[in-house]
Parts: structure tokens; sequence; C-alpha cells
């Protein structure tokens, strides 16, 4: 498993079958190809993940990435807003998953960081590392915000950064995220809650707490995870 395709598995909402495939998620990790002090923190990130209850895991993931927007892992939130601009974004994307031979198996958005980087670890690794290069400036805002929250999760968007090649001066988005107002707290959420317009139809939130964005996961014999991008 590539190191792309493993950290795409570990940001994304941990299903309860993940902990099925605990021993694959180590093995991938000794075969990333990190520097030994950051293959080091990766194991001892899956390790606290792999003990962890699956519903404790679940909260902590939607604690960091489902309240508020500014721990989304939905890309064009962030470069695009509501605007509509997001819109052709996501075609535009969607036609380049086709392009390259690969179709969304469930219904997905396309900007969706965990899915991104399932398609870029099918691709050539200058192509994933040219993708991930012109949206480090988010990820890398978002390692910050992680990492203010004095979030795990930090780890891996640093790691994304740094195998895009990223410059990013991350010492200066920890300043700037540590001067941004929360947007997860519970006055801001009730606030959001009031002002969230409502939604019918397929686009309306299910009736569990699972985030609307999360693919199924199926257990699979060479990889701890089956994705959304199929060839």
């Amino acid at each position: 498993m590539s190191l792309l395709k493993l950290v795409g598995v570990l940001l994304d909402y941990p299903q309860d079958d993940l902990w099925q495939h605990g021993e694959e998620l180590r093995v991938a990790v000794d075969a990333c190809g990190l520097p030994q002090a950051r293959r080091a923190q990766l194991a001892g990130f899956v390790g606290e993940l792999l003990a962890c209850d699956a519903l404790e895991a679940q909260d902590r993931w939607l604690q960091t990435f489902d309240r508020g927007r500014a721990m989304s892992l939905l890309l064009f939130e962030h470069i695009h807003g509501e605007s509509r601009d997001r819109g052709q974004a996501m075609v535009d994307l969607i036609e380049a998953y086709r392009k390259n031979g690969y179709e969304l198996s469930a219904k997905e958005l396309p900007d969706y960081l965990p899915l991104l980087l399932e398609y870029l670890s099918l691709r050539p690794e200058a192509e994933a590392r040219d993708w991930l290069h012109h949206v480090s400036h988010i990820i890398g805002l978002l390692a910050a915000r992680a990492g203010e929250r004095q979030s795990p999760y930090a780890l891996l968007l640093e790691l994304l950064v740094e195998y895009a090649e990223g410059k990013l001066d991350l010492s200066a988005l920890r300043k700037r995220a540590s001067e941004e107002p929360r947007d997860d707290t519970p006055e801001v959420m009730d606030k959001l809650w009031e002002e969230e317009a409502v939604r019918f139809g397929t686009d309306a939130p299910s009736e569990d707490c699972a985030p609307t964005t999360r693919p199924a996961f199926k257990p699979a014999s060479s990889t701890a995870a089956t994705r959304q991008v199929q060839p």
C-alpha cells in the first residue's frame, strides 16, 4: 500500500471494519518509505487508533472534521466556499478522474481529501506530487489547525505537505491558526444550525450521525479498505 493510500485510509471516517485490517495497516507503515522518525510517529498513530474503541475513534473523527468548516476535508470548500465556482470545480475534477479511466463507484463529493488521495495513489508519483503541491497551502493550514487543537490527525496532514515537497512555513500557519476564532464551539455550532438552510431530498443528512460524504469501506484481502475510485 502506498503512502498516499495509507494516509487516505487513516484520514477517512473510521468504519467499524477498519479494525479487521490492523495488521495490514502496520505492515503498510513499515513499507511506506518514510524516514525512521516519521515512520515511528505514524506507527504510533496507527497503534493508538487500533487501541481505541470504534465508537470512540468515530466520535473523535467527527469532533475533528465534522464540526464547523475550518477542518473540512472538502478541499473546494476552502477555495471556493459556497460560490458557483465550487460546482464547476467539482465537475472539472470528476472529468479529470474519468479522463484517466476512473469513476466514482458511490455518491461522493470528488474534492473529499481521502478520495483524492485514493485517486492519486493510482497515478504516477510526479503527477501525484504536483496535485498535492497545488493544494498544499490548504493542507498545511489544516495541519496547523489540527496541531493547534492538539489533534493526532495533524501528523497525517503534515506528511502530505512533506510528500508534496511544499515549502510552507508551518510555524507561520500555526501562528495564524492560534489567532483564528474557533468555529467548532457549542455556541458557534448553535448559531450555524440556526442559520443553516433546510435541505430536502438526497442532499438531506441521514438519520444517523455519520457524515454524508463518508465512503463505504469494504473488506479486502490485499488492502485495508476498498474505496470509491474504480477503474
